[in-house]
């Protein structure tokens, strides 16, 4: 296990760089003209990045970027 001590201000860039992070990718994710392999590792990504920003976000925060793993499947 890896820890870090953040100030205020890089705290507050390491949460904005995280959910400008998400918010691209769930547009990508929603981009239906990309294809299956790369939405699929893209998904795969978000995971990663998601479980960092769930070690510090609020739950109501949180929520917003929450994904339905059986509703976010993606059609072939």
């Amino acid at each position: 296990m890896l820890g870090m001590l953040f100030n205020d201000k890089e705290f507050k860039e390491l949460d904005y760089v995280l959910r400008k992070e998400l918010d691209e990718m769930l547009f990508d994710l929603s981009d239906q003209r990309l294809d299956l392999d790369v939405r699929n590792a893209i998904a795969n990504r978000y995971k990663t990045v998601f479980r960092m920003y769930a070690r510090f976000a609020p739950p109501k925060e949180l929520s917003k970027y929450a994904r339905n793993n059986k509703l976010s499947q993606f059609k072939h």
